[in-house]
C-alpha cells in the first residue's frame, strides 16, 4: 500500500503520528521507540511528534513492559513513555492514528465522531512481509514473540518513514 499523508511535512507543521495498541505497554510504545529512533537517526526529528496510546485505562501511568524496554534496549531504542489512555481529541491532535491489531482498530474508530483530517491505519499495512495483518501481542510468544514483535514493527516503522519522506520540506 503506498499511503498518502494529508498534507506536506514541515518543522512548523510537524506531522503527528500516535501508535495504538490495547494497554499502551508493549506494542504502541516499541513502535513509539522505534519510530522516534528511526526520525532521530535521519535528523528528522523536528519534523515529527510521536505518541503512543492504549485503548483501554489498564495500566495508565505505568511504564512500558520491562521485557519490551529490554528487548528494545538490546537494539539501541529506549522506551521512555508512560502509559495513557486513547480518546477521541487525540483525532484533532493527530495526522495519523496507527492500530496495532484490528481490535484496537474498531475500538479506535468507535470513538471516531465528526470530521476530523486524522488518518487511522493499521501499523502493519505498512509492513512488506504482512500488510494488514496484526501485530501479535508478545506476551503470547514469550521472549521470541517480544522479539518478533520488535522486528515487525522496525521493519513496518522502516517502510512508513519512506512513505512519509517525499512529503518532508525542508525549508
Amino acid at each position: 500500500m503506498e499511503f498518502q499523508p494529508n498534507r506536506n511535512i514541515t518543522k512548523k507543521q510537524p506531522y503527528r503520528i500516535c501508535f495504538v495498541c490495547l494497554g499502551n505497554i508493549c506494542r504502541s510504545p516499541t513502535a513509539e521507540g522505534i519510530f522516534q529512533q528511526k526520525i532521530k537517526v535521519c535528523d528528522l526529528d523536528s519534523f515529527f511528534f510521536i505518541d503512543s496510546a492504549g485503548t483501554s485505562a489498564y495500566h495508565v501511568g505505568e511504564k512500558a513492559n520491562a521485557t519490551s524496554r529490554r528487548i528494545a534496549e538490546s537494539h539501541g531504542v529506549p522506551l521512555l513513555s508512560r502509559a495513557r489512555q486513547f480518546n477521541s481529541i487525540d483525532f484533532y491532535e493527530f495526522d495519523l492514528i496507527l492500530a496495532m491489531d484490528s481490535s484496537n482498530y474498531v475500538n479506535i474508530m468507535k470513538l471516531k465522531s465528526g470530521i476530523t483530517d486524522s488518518q487511522v491505519e493499521m501499523m502493519r499495512s505498512f509492513d512488506p512481509d504482512g500488510p494488514n495483518e496484526d501485530v501479535p501481542d508478545p506476551y503470547y510468544g514469550g521472549i521470541n514473540g517480544f522479539e518478533n514483535v520488535f522486528t515487525i514493527l522496525d521493519r513496518s516503522s522502516k517502510e512508513l518513514l519512506k512513505q512519509l519522506s517525499p512529503y518532508i520540506v525542508k525549508e
